[in-house]
């Protein structure tokens, strides 16, 4: 993801990607509403959670695989750390240090993810929270090949408890406006795959996929906005909603405590 600027990394510049800007944002929103303390961000992404999270926090650390954008107002009027790292492990981070673990739609990146559950616990100070996002496999419309895998709400129970005792599974959900949108994405991706009558989308490997998949898929994220101008515009991170899980949550979002 290096060179290639790919659609995972979704931007609020570019007015096509604003539908799944703001399915993202709703989980930042809820997350303030939580944390404190010192908060450690994984996979701070184009940094548009920095802005909400920072404030809240008396020490924020982000830690990316590749560089973050940080502005120079947030970096003086808050306590920041960037740290350019792989993961997992959590380089340079101490045993429990951290109040509050963010990391959203990153762990289906992950190879070992039980090992980057761990790593969470380790860093997180007794009573600390993670709050964590990953797509419900369930409503995804195609396969991603940047993703190594996904979760159904009885997997994602299952990868939290490799790790945590006491979490709360929870699901981010989208409005009748929202809905619409993923309805008429669906059938609009249908129109593609349908040529794929070998279903070569599920058995080749991810890394002959990925340039295909995110040529296409942002050729469909526009042409659904050109399309649909009003509806991709004005959705807002208030047509999501965050309540227990279900089949049919877009999102997983879950909340486990060390």
């Amino acid at each position: 993801m290096g060179i290639l600027q790919t659609a995972e990394r979704s931007s609020h510049l570019d007015p096509s990607e604003n539908v799944i800007y703001q399915r993202h944002l709703i989980a930042y929103k809820e997350a303030v509403k939580i944390i404190s303390g010192t908060v450690l961000e994984i996979g701070s992404g184009e940094g548009y959670g920095i802005a909400e999270l920072a404030p809240k926090a008396k020490h924020y650390i982000a830690v990316d695989k590749y560089e973050t954008a940080i502005s120079q107002e947030l970096q003086a009027n808050n306590n920041i750390t960037f740290i350019q790292t792989e993961v997992p492990p959590l380089k340079e981070i101490e045993d429990n240090s951290i109040d509050f673990v963010v990391t959203f739609q990153v762990i289906e990146h992950i190879k070992d993810d039980e090992q980057f559950l761990h790593e969470i616990h380790r860093v997180l100070k007794p009573g600390g929270k993670v709050i964590l996002t990953t797509p419900n496999i369930l409503m995804s419309i195609t396969r991603s090949p940047w993703h190594i895998r996904e979760y159904t709400p009885g997997q994602m129970g299952e990868i939290l408890e490799s790790s945590f005792n006491n979490f709360e599974l929870k699901g981010v959900f989208g409005n009748k406006k929202v809905m619409d949108y993923y309805n008429k994405n669906k059938e609009s991706v249908r129109k593609i795959t349908r040529f794929d009558i070998l279903n070569m989308q599920y058995w080749l490997p991810r890394w002959i996929l990925e340039i295909p998949y995110d040529i296409l898929n942002r050729f469909n994220r526009q042409n659904l906005q050109d399309d649909n101008e009003e509806m991709v515009n004005t959705v807002a991170h208030t047509d999501y909603s965050i309540s227990e899980s279900n089949n049919k949550c877009l999102d997983h979002f879950c909340i486990a405590t060390k």
